[in-house]
């Protein structure tokens, strides 16, 4: 999805409201930050700070690589580290990056017109943990995600995982 960008549709408004897709991508880099600094016990990355300067495309290229390299080396999966949720493996912190990128490939190919056909199996995967963690009735206030959405027919697994979580497909 993010590939397929072209610099004006940055701009585009996403189905996050908070964020257009420039706003989706900052939050992918930043998680690919924070999940590197978690494993590696560094210092976390600004949260405010826009991690995309004025190449967003290759800093969300550069962010995958180091998320991918960090969870990558040995014995990172089975060790624990302190997360939002708590004390989690390293399988849990890579399980969540794959969930967040899924997801939010899902907003970026909507605000884009790009097929929401995304990754079948991760997206019914993320679908399935979602649900054991949330279940199916109304979200608590604070949380990242709005009320289960209806899923239309013909929908794809992204498009599933994308309304429970909110969206509006």
């Amino acid at each position: 999805m993010v590939r397929a960008l072209t610099p004006d549709q940055l701009g585009a408004p996403s189905k996050c409201a908070e964020w257009d897709v420039r706003g989706v991508l900052s939050h992918l880099v930043t998680g690919s930050l924070m999940a590197v600094s978690v494993v590696r016990g560094d210092p976390p990355p600004d949260r405010q700070t826009d991690h995309l300067g004025d190449r967003p495309l290759e800093a969300f290229d550069a962010a995958l690589d180091d998320v991918r390299a960090a969870l990558s080396e040995p014995g990172v999966l089975e060790k624990t580290y302190p997360t939002p949720l708590g004390e989690q493996p390293g399988s849990f912190v890579a399980t969540m990056r794959i969930n967040e990128l899924v997801v939010h490939s899902w907003d970026i190919a909507a605000a884009t017109g790009q097929s929401t056909d995304i990754a079948p199996e991760l997206a019914a995967a993320a679908l399935a943990m979602w649900r054991s963690r949330l279940g199916d009735g109304a979200r608590p206030a604070g949380m990242p995600f709005d009320d289960p959405q209806p899923v239309p027919p013909g929908a794809t697994a992204a498009d599933g995982l994308a309304a429970y979580l909110g969206r509006r497909c």
